[in-house]
């Protein structure tokens, strides 16, 4: 049975998959780091983390927990002290990789002060965190290697008593990526924090994303996820809605569309567009079909809760594959929302 842990008002390993960002303002920059932290609750993150390098930038955590109803994780590097600093601004959770923090009296202190007051731990693993050893022995960071460098990171703080946590261990590789959350998946219950580093920028780090974080949905592993990119945090929180809703796991409007031919006579290009735009916003569990003609339409769609497609300036309005109305083209998007208006 997964482990649960709890982080601010979450809970990981209840079932749910929690969608994670970073900031990427300097951590000295509390205003700005706080406006973006808005931004991204508003655009759908629901756990935000802030590198806090510097003793001093461990202001920035009231300031966000002020700011946001989400919680709030710092990503700590070689410093104990600001681990516990943190730990005493309130944060929701401390991200650490202990192989990195200091011997074993620091790596209790962490422990000790998370436990007292019910924060988690992330064990964070990747390529460049590998312990020397662990790499003599693998010769490379092969998913091997991943799995022994976070259970012996989990061992460290279960020698002090301390097991609410989280691991990651993440890869620039894709193949990589899935392989060691796979072997990890098989040897531990705790929850796991889904995600491919160092992926690109938005284009290209999303396809790698999908693929990585989205193969490892399919099979039932992970609890958070961060979608990577080299681009606006915000375009992190979209492209990992819309892998969570490729994966039939994310709430919302889940749009199909064909992909064109000789037969369409609609500008579907463009309508599919407007349709993506126009339901953003909308929270109904729904499907919805952008068809090109009458061959790909109502009988290829049958399964979309919703679907529209037409020609020769006229569009249908369709529900499960049984037609509802018929309208002029340019009226379809409108016909269509008035629809979606209907549904429960």
């Amino acid at each position: 049975m997964k482990k649960q842990v709890k982080v601010g008002n979450l809970t990981l390993g209840d079932g749910n998959i929690y969608i994670q960002s970073m900031l990427n303002v300097r951590a000295d920059d509390i205003e700005n780091s706080v406006k973006q932290a808005v931004q991204l609750e508003k655009a759908g993150c629901q756990i935000i983390r802030a590198a806090v390098p510097k003793l001093e930038n461990a202001a920035l955590i009231p300031a966000l927990k002020e700011a946001v109803d989400i919680p709030v994780v710092a990503d700590i590097h070689f410093d104990y002290r600001i681990a516990l600093k943190c730990a005493e601004m309130g944060v929701d959770k401390i991200r650490i990789n202990p192989g990195n923090i200091g011997d074993s009296d620091k790596i209790k202190a962490v422990a000790d002060a998370c436990r007292s007051r019910n924060i988690p731990i992330r064990i964070g693993v990747n390529s460049g965190s590998l312990e020397k050893k662990v790499l003599e022995k693998y010769g490379r960071p092969v998913p091997e290697a991943f799995v022994e460098s976070a259970l012996e990171n989990v061992r460290m703080l279960n020698m002090f008593d301390f097991d609410d946590i989280v691991i990651s261990i993440k890869s620039s590789d894709v193949k990589t990526t899935i392989a060691a959350y796979r072997l990890l998946s098989r040897q531990t219950d705790y929850p796991l924090h889904l995600g491919v580093t160092e992926t690109g920028t938005a284009r290209m780090g999303t396809i790698k994303s999908a693929i990585g974080i989205g193969s490892l949905l399919c099979d039932g592993i992970g609890d958070t996820i961060r979608v990577s990119l080299t681009a606006d945090p915000t375009e992190e929180i979209y492209a990992a809605k819309d892998i969570l809703k490729a994966c039939g796991i994310g709430g919302g409007v889940n749009i199909v569309a064909c992909p064109t031919c000789g037969r369409t006579q609609i500008d579907l290009i463009s309508l599919a567009g407007r349709v993506e735009k126009a339901v953003s916003g909308i929270n109904k569990n729904i499907k919805i079909a952008v068809m090109g003609c009458v061959v790909n339409g109502p009988g290829e769609a049958k399964e979309a809760d919703l679907g529209i497609t037409g020609g020769n300036g006229k569009a249908v309005i369709f529900k499960k594959g049984e037609i509802l109305r018929t309208v002029p083209e340019e009226e379809v998007l409108d016909a269509l929302l008035e629809e979606i208006d209907k549904l429960p």
